[in-house]
């Protein structure tokens, strides 16, 4: 089966626009974003809005590549095993699906100072 163009690409949007998003949060400073509810809520659900769209590319490409995921985590490595992306960028991709699942699954125990660390790392 041939990837669909048009679904990663409409996937691969709506990432860049919540990172953009998220970038317009960062601007505000730490101060602002633990302060604010609206900001910290926003940046978990973009967050989240973020990763459920890379998991998206990631399990359509691997199932055309022959490979079913167990998991959003295994996910990404299959994709580096297969060469489709760097082993860095599909480990880093896997810690941030555990971070996504802390953001679904047992948000009362997220450090919103976290949040505002993931939010600015920068991209090497």
């Amino acid at each position: 089966m041939e990837i669909d163009r048009e679904l990663v690409e409409g996937k691969l949007a709506d990432i860049k626009g919540a990172l953009e998003e998220l970038r317009g949060i960062t601007e505000k400073g730490v101060e602002a974003f633990l302060s604010e509810n609206c900001l910290r809520y926003a940046a978990k659900y973009l967050l989240i809005t973020a990763i459920e769209g890379a998991f998206s590319v990631c399990n359509h490409i691997a199932v055309r590549k022959g490979r079913i995921p167990k998991s959003y985590s295994e996910c990404f490595k299959q994709l580096a095993d297969l060469g489709v992306i760097e082993k860095e960028l599909g480990e880093r991709l896997s810690e941030m699906t555990k971070f996504r699942n802390l953001l679904v699954h047992q948000y009362w125990r997220v450090d919103d100072e976290r949040v505002f660390r993931i939010m600015t790392l920068k991209n090497s």
